[in-house]
């Protein structure tokens, strides 16, 4: 199947030939659909906190911070910004300058002067036509506008990452992602030395413009929030690259005759997270974060799901502890059970068995594993993926978050019935109770990848996604979903997201 300059070009990327074809004979053999128990909801695989507890999460949080813990904020920002300005660019590549009442391209030039970017697009604006906006819209000429904004000659925002475009208007001047997620990591998870640790992933074609920007930058966050920062960036690794086949399943080769290899989705970041040495590690998307004045749930929340996080791994703890090396008695046992049923939710035969053998080993086993506690956010919308219960390779059940993709025809029923979803706002933590890091990958359950049909230059192709970051990726880990408030969660999907109150 492989020639030898095919030999030659997979070992150059880290991977070998066993794991190409590997993934070769998934588009023949698909992936297996999930057995899924029932959607998450509170009561039964959701916690819904009082105030009183909130209270002590925030407590436990702090407590952590003051006796020197390790924490670290990971973002993925590798993500092109296109897909924002998808309506934009079909404006752009018209062939008229008119456009429908109340379409994305209307809302976006009647509300011009309300985006960040405003003042930069007008200099680029008059730089290539000698016109500023207003200028260029009274003479109809609003896809030059348009294409200034999206085009390399102008700002380029059609090729930069979403984590380097202007988001949020100051009176001193705009920010980037880039910059409020430094300004909610000083809020949130400064050490006891006041440093705030923070991690970028990034793609290798923008990492000069992310370095460039945080050296800009981190000096004056520092005076303003009176604290040292720390970032680092690393970059998708290629041996995390997946093959690309023909829709007949043979190797899909390049006009040069070259393989294909295509990135394979952010779960391919697990391997960029296990590289992390911190013991609390939080996660959260780039484009989710709001201005100073709007910030205050998202900073009293991120800080209660961490003491949570806190409070799970103190039971974890002391659990482990008393089940090392010897089976305590039932009572103790029991315990420790019931621990794993309702805090953690895992369900298992062997958890109301009468063998306290087979029972300490199975908690043993399950309690010794990374653990996350994931922000959950009411569905107010639409049904789709989210917080599931699901059945775990080994027989056991627990909570995991899907993505609707994973969710067989089946299971549609519990889709409809699903009363929240995932935001993408996670807390970990990543190393055992000895403190020695877990080894990330074997956490992966490779079964929950999933494959899609993609095109190259006019040319049909199928891809291979890895399992995500936070689905199948941390497929086995202990899992507490908690319900936060929905006024933590602001994405930027589109660019006029940027209008919306939250983000002015």
């Amino acid at each position: 199947m492989f020639t030898e300059t095919d030999l030659e070009q997979i070992r150059r990327r880290g991977s070998t030939p066993e794991q190409v074809t590997e993934q070769l004979n998934r588009f023949a053999s698909g992936f297996p659909t999930l057995r899924i128990v029932a959607s998450a909801q509170v009561g039964h695989g959701i916690i819904r906190l009082t105030e009183e507890e909130e209270n002590a999460a925030l407590d436990r949080w702090n407590d952590y911070l003051a006796a020197g813990g390790e924490v670290l904020k990971f973002v993925p920002a590798s993500g092109a910004a296109s897909r924002m300005f998808k309506a934009l660019f079909e404006f752009a590549d018209s062939d008229s300058d008119t456009f429908a009442e109340g379409s994305a391209a209307h809302i976006f030039l009647h509300h011009i002067h309300s985006f960040a970017f405003a003042s930069q697009l007008d200099e680029a604006c008059r730089r290539i036509h000698g016109l500023g906006i207003d200028a260029l819209a009274a003479a109809g000429r609003n896809r030059d506008i348009v294409r200034a904004l999206l085009s390399p000659e102008g700002l380029n925002y059609g090729g930069l990452p979403k984590g380097l475009l202007l988001f949020h208007p100051y009176p001193d001047a705009p920010r980037t992602p880039l910059e409020e997620q430094i300004v909610e990591g000083a809020q949130t998870a400064a050490n006891a030395d006041g440093i705030v640790r923070l991690h970028f992933t990034v793609s290798e074609e923008h990492r000069p413009l992310f370095e460039k920007k945080i050296a800009e930058v981190t000096p004056e966050a520092e005076r303003r929030l009176g604290v040292k920062i720390e970032i680092s960036l690393s970059e998708q690794k290629h041996s995390t690259d997946t093959i690309a086949a023909t829709p007949e399943g043979t190797p899909f080769r390049n006009d040069d005759g070259s393989l294909l290899f295509r990135p394979g989705g952010h779960g391919a970041l697990i391997e960029n997270l296990n590289d992390i040495d911190s013991a609390v590690v939080f996660i959260k998307n780039i484009d989710n974060v709001v201005p100073d004045s709007k910030r205050e749930s998202t900073i009293r929340y991120k800080r209660i799901i961490a003491g949570l996080l806190m409070q799970v791994y103190d039971r974890i703890e002391t659990s482990l502890a008393l089940l090392d090396g010897v089976t305590p008695d039932s009572d103790t046992l029991d315990r420790i059970a019931d621990f794993a049923r309702t805090t953690l939710c895992i369900a298992d035969l062997r958890l109301d068995g009468d063998d306290d053998e087979a029972k300490a080993t199975f908690l043993r086993e399950k309690l010794d594993r990374p653990l996350r506690v994931c922000g959950m956010v009411k569905n107010e919308g639409e049904p789709g993926g989210g917080p599931y219960i699901t059945v775990n390779p080994d027989g056991s059940a627990s909570p995991q978050i899907l993505e609707s993709t994973q969710i067989a025809p089946e299971y549609a029923h519990l889709m409809a019935e699903a009363t929240h979803f995932n935001p993408v706002d996670l807390v970990c933590y990543t190393k055992d109770t000895n403190g020695h890091r877990f080894r990330l990958p074997e956490y992966v359950d490779p079964d929950t990848g999933f494959i899609s049909e993609k095109s190259q230059h006019g040319r049909e192709l199928r891809a291979l996604e890895l399992p995500g970051l936070w689905n199948g990726a941390m497929s086995d880990w202990n899992t507490v979903f908690v319900e936060v408030p929905i006024s933590t969660f602001n994405p930027v999907k589109t660019v006029n997201d940027l209008l919306r109150p939250i983000h002015q």
